[in-house]
């Protein structure tokens, strides 16, 4: 057999064995080098030392009140509507005066008839005095006169209070505002009979603004007189006024079992009467807590509360044994097991596993470095 034939039965299993060798090499490069699983994470900033409070209330005026007539009668004619704008002095409403005109009328006829009164009895005093002088009349008849002419005087006095008083009746059958505002109720009509005192018109004075907000009892110890708050509004997001709480109820309503908070806002054109706004304060904690998303709450074989925190050197996954104080509308709040600055996986924790190395997004480790100084992690793909 010639030589090149054999060397080549030679060469062909060695070429075989050497492909099976590198296949086998590509394979063990493959187990050695799984793929990293992707994780998101998030840096735990500082830790929280207070609580936010979020409330919703209505904006008020500062001084409201339902205005009534002094005096009985039928209303005739009401001059305005909710929503108008009062200025004091202006006349809202009117009762049907009729009946107060006749008794203006026949209060000054008695005032007349107690002045001429008083005139018969001073010439009667007179006349007495000249003939007690003369020693005609005695001086119990002095006396008497004396005491007819005081009457008089008191009859004429009488007579002018009540001719004062019924012309007071004819001013209050007008029901005119007091003070400049805005009329927000109407609670009686034309034709409508009333008696004194009944709410007809409400109106709510210019001037400084409320929001009224009502707090449970256990948040009512964060609110006292003076405290400083912000208030946004529904209508306007952009708009951000400093309030300040200007009364805090003593005792709850019967009902809703919550307390009334009245908060002082500036002057402002743009905040109107009936707004609903939105007022947020702080309040102390008893504890320091992260704010951690619910995503990131996890159990372990036992049932207890963890959280997977990242390893800023090797990428590794380590769980975190937490304690979980209250749930809130950001997600938990932990106040043991963490520190500021760890990196708290938030999706993907269903697939972790101790020690397991794990990939970061891109913009994630960027965040990372950014946010501290430590080494950022290196994870090969």
């Amino acid at each position: 057999m010639p030589v090149f034939g054999q060397t080549t039965k030679f060469l062909l299993p060695l070429a075989f064995v050497i492909s099976l060798a590198g296949c086998s090499n590509e394979v063990e490069e493959t187990v050695q080098a799984p793929e990293l699983r992707p994780v998101k994470v998030i840096e735990m900033a500082s830790v929280s030392t207070t609580r936010a409070l979020r409330y919703s209330g209505s904006v008020t005026a500062r001084s409201e009140a339902a205005t009534g007539f002094r005096v009985a009668g039928k209303i005739v004619e009401r001059s305005v509507e909710i929503g108008d704008r009062v200025q004091a002095g202006d006349v809202m409403a009117r009762l049907d005066a009729t009946d107060f005109g006749l008794q203006v009328q026949s209060a000054e006829a008695n005032l007349e008839a107690a002045e001429r009164q008083v005139e018969t009895s001073e010439f009667a005093l007179k006349r007495t005095e000249q003939l007690f002088r003369q020693q005609v009349t005695t001086k119990a008849q002095l006396e008497q006169a004396q005491l007819a002419y005081n009457q008089s005087i008191a009859s004429r006095n009488s007579a002018k209070a009540v001719l004062e008083q019924t012309r007071n009746q004819v001013e209050y059958s007008r029901l005119t505002a007091d003070r400049d505002g805005i009329v927000t109720a109407i609670d009686a009509d034309a034709g409508q009979v009333v008696a004194a005192g009944s709410p007809v018109v409400t109106v709510a004075a210019d001037g400084e603004r409320d929001v009224v907000i009502a707090v449970p009892e256990t948040d009512i110890l964060a609110f006292s007189a003076g405290k400083p708050v912000d208030v946004t509004f529904w209508s306007n997001r952009s708009l951000k006024l400093p309030g300040t709480v200007r009364e805090v109820a003593g005792s709850a309503d019967r009902l809703s079992r919550t307390f009334t908070v009245r908060i002082g806002l500036p002057s402002d054109p743009s905040v109107l009467l009936g707004m609903t706004a939105t007022v947020e304060a702080t309040a102390p904690v008893a504890a320091p807590y992260y704010d951690v998303p619910l995503a990131a709450l996890s159990r372990d074989e036992a049932d207890a509360m963890i959280v997977w925190t990242v390893n800023r050197v090797d990428g590794t996954v380590q769980a975190r044994p937490v304690t979980v104080e209250e749930f809130s509308d950001t997600g938990v709040k932990v106040t043991d097991g963490l520190r500021t600055g760890d990196l708290v996986v938030i999706a993907g924790t269903q697939f972790l596993s101790q020690n397991m190395r794990v990939r970061l997004a891109d913009e994630e480790l960027a965040r990372s470095a950014q946010l501290t100084d430590r080494p950022r992690i290196v994870a090969t793909r």
